[in-house]
């Protein structure tokens, strides 16, 4: 992959310049993102901030540099006036701000939303935080666990199999990060139609609620309710990697004529006239009986033959992989996902790039995860700050 850090962004929000004053994943994730698209990027790291973008506790250095990439760093004591200063003097050229600061320190800081707009009234300024600033939870921290545990998503688990527990992923913080991006975005067409800013906020946990009960509000949907919250068919503990002769495999018939297929092959065809499963909101409804013929027909075959009778049956199916074994796919390989990139200071190492592709638009790698202040100077020289300042403030 070629990092063509000294050219001009291609992507499509080249010419924009968003400000990143956020912490952990959500926030530099979703200002990734926008970097991904060609924003100029510039991200806020506090004194002290760690200078290995490789190493840190529990392997962080691999999240900074994917979270970090297409950025530039400038580092700023934003308690001290030249500071705040340097800060102000930068969101001046920024079209967005996003931070996930609480309220408070915002305020404090004077860069809460009603100051900066009012000053910059073309700023787009995100706030993407734990709860609605109008709600009594405002003020409450909130971590990816402690999201997925109000939010309803670890409870759901519990239906299966009798308690509760998370996903095995930091799937509060990437859906939010992807909230974030988008409503920035609609932000920009928005100014781009109308010339206004706009301030943004993005709680957590509302939005994971929105996000959990997608298809979990079923019968719920209706006043009075007409049925069961939770969707049936994801609420099943057959629903599961199924073993076969030798490893793990998902095999997931879903359409009609899928199910008429797999039970001809498993040698049940009157299984398909069943009423249990002759349509899709029986099959829903019996979700359970209906995937045992899966538990009970995957050990007849090996991986390799569920995969190959099921592609010329058209029945969605997949091996189990282990997640250290994603990168010996042969189709991730040639697709080329996850290149092997140098970066200046860490060395070789694994980018994840996006893998979104247009057909004008460029996602490419332009800058590797900077070290936090790596850009200080050349920052501050772009704002007009003298170097006699710039040596003062650094």
């Amino acid at each position: 992959m070629t990092v063509t850090s000294d050219e001009a962004p291609t992507g499509a929000l080249a010419g924009v310049r968003v400000v990143d004053l956020t912490t952990v994943l959500m926030g530099p994730m979703a200002a990734r993102i926008l970097g991904d698209y060609g924003a100029d990027v510039i991200r806020i790291d506090p004194p002290g901030a760690p200078q290995d973008v490789s190493g840190g506790p529990l392997g962080i250095g691999a999240i900074v540099l994917d979270s970090h990439r297409n950025k530039r760093s400038v580092m700023l004591d934003l308690k001290s006036d030249e500071g705040r200063a340097a800060a102000l003097d930068l969101i001046a050229t920024a079209d967005v701000l996003v931070t996930n600061m609480r309220a408070g320190a915002l305020e404090r800081l004077g860069l809460d939303a009603d100051t900066l707009r009012a000053e910059f009234p073309t700023l787009i300024h995100c706030v993407a935080n734990g709860y609605g600033a109008d709600g009594p939870y405002a003020d409450r921290a909130a971590y990816d666990d402690a999201i997925q545990a109000i939010s309803g998503l670890a409870a759901l688990p519990a239906r299966i199999a009798g308690e509760p527990a998370y996903v095995p992923s930091v799937i509060v913080d990437k859906t939010c990060a992807l909230f974030v991006s988008q409503a920035v975005m609609a932000a920009l067409l928005h100014r781009h139609n109308t010339g206004e800013g706009q301030t943004i906020r993005v709680p957590m946990f509302e939005t994971m609620v929105s996000f959990v009960l997608v298809e979990h509000l079923r019968g719920a949907a209706l006043v009075p309710p007409r049925g069961e919250i939770g969707y049936t068919r994801l609420l099943n503990p057959n629903r599961k990697p199924y073993r076969c002769a030798d490893g793990w495999v998902a095999i997931l018939p879903y359409s009609d004529a899928n199910w008429r297929d797999f039970f001809d092959l498993i040698g049940e065809p009157d299984m398909a006239a069943d009423p249990r499963f002759a349509t899709h909101n029986a099959r829903v409804t019996n979700a359970i009986e209906l995937y045992q013929f899966i538990v009970d027909a995957a050990p007849s075959r090996t991986v390799d033959e569920w995969i190959s009778v099921c592609e010329e049956l058209s029945i969605p199916a997949s091996p189990v992989l282990d997640i250290a074994d994603v990168f010996d796919d042969e189709h991730l390989q040639a697709v080329d996902l996850i290149p092997t990139v140098e970066h200046p200071h860490a060395g070789p190492y694994r980018s994840v790039r996006n893998p979104i592709s247009f057909d004008t638009i460029s996602t490419e790698l332009r800058h590797h995860a900077p070290v936090p202040g790596e850009h200080t100077a050349e920052i501050l020289a772009e704002l007009g700050w003298s170097a006699d300042r710039i040596e003062a403030l650094t």
